[in-house]
């Protein structure tokens, strides 16, 4: 009689495992940022989102997984020094995915006693040692491009897919109607370009969005200042995220976008 039960017992922990194993191999998106990418605890405080908050709306959740660890407040180095990426960097895996955004807040002091969060301008090797007054350590400061090579090259190391996007624009319209493009946009480009990673032009596609849709209709995105969207305009902004997911090359990840 017991050797009857061994059979489909022995298939069942097969089946388990095999299902585990699947469960495992399930890719994850990785998303890090700022908050115009995840408003506080991403609960909508305030009526504030980021757009990464709505990505589930666009991919298969039941065939990769999702993961928003952007922070508000957070550059491309404090989001390093926080130790945020070691985090994210000790657990990805072949196969994963990453989609990064900064720049808002980079543009900020080096050293200051509020926030010591910016880095400084451009893609190149400068360097600049201070002593951090938040930390209450010596630090050594590098470029916007320095964090952003990092933050791809580790990922590319892993065998991730690292994706860079450009950061979306404040909602400033100058008296022609037009908003400026994101020096820091560029640099994303220029950075994307070096390491190989995919660049994802969201800077560019909001500001033509915005531009169509006029001053008075985007005003109805920002209810608190011109950085920081409601609902409705970080929905906007994961369209148009997933829109130049859709239109990358040869980036997989388009294979795991919901049909249109």
């Amino acid at each position: 009689m017991k050797i009857k039960f061994i059979i489909p017992i022995v298939a069942l922990v097969i089946l388990i495992g095999a299902s585990f194993q699947k469960l495992q191999d399930k890719p994850v998106l990785y998303i890090i940022g700022d908050s115009t990418v995840q408003n506080g605890s991403g609960k909508g405080a305030d009526s504030l989102w980021g757009w990464g908050s709505f990505m589930y709306l666009y991919l298969k959740t039941d065939k990769i997984e999702i993961q928003n660890h952007a922070k508000g407040g957070r550059s491309s180095r404090t989001f390093l020094t926080d130790g945020r990426w070691d985090s994210i960097i000790k657990a990805i895996k072949k196969g994963d995915y990453v989609l990064m955004q900064f720049g808002h807040n980079d543009g900020g002091e080096l050293a200051d006693t509020l926030r010591a969060r910016g880095t400084i301008k451009g893609i190149g090797d400068e360097s600049q040692d201070i002593y951090n007054p938040i930390r209450k350590v010596n630090e050594t400061v590098y470029t916007f491009g320095y964090y952003m090579r990092k933050y791809a090259n580790e990922a590319k190391s892993k065998g991730a897919i690292p994706i860079i996007v450009s950061p979306i624009p404040r909602n400033k319209f100058n008296e022609k109607g037009k908003i400026d493009k994101d020096q820091y946009g560029v640099w994303a480009k220029e950075v994307a370009q070096q390491t190989g990673a995919y660049f994802l032009d969201l800077n560019n596609m909001v500001i033509e969005k915005y531009e169509k849709m006029g001053a008075e209709k985007v005003k109805a995105f920002f209810p608190k200042d011109h950085t920081h969207t409601n609902k409705e305009g970080a929905i906007v902004n994961a369209e148009l995220v997933t829109k130049g997911i859709r239109e990358l090359r040869k980036c997989d990840l388009k294979n795991y976008l919901k049909r249109k």
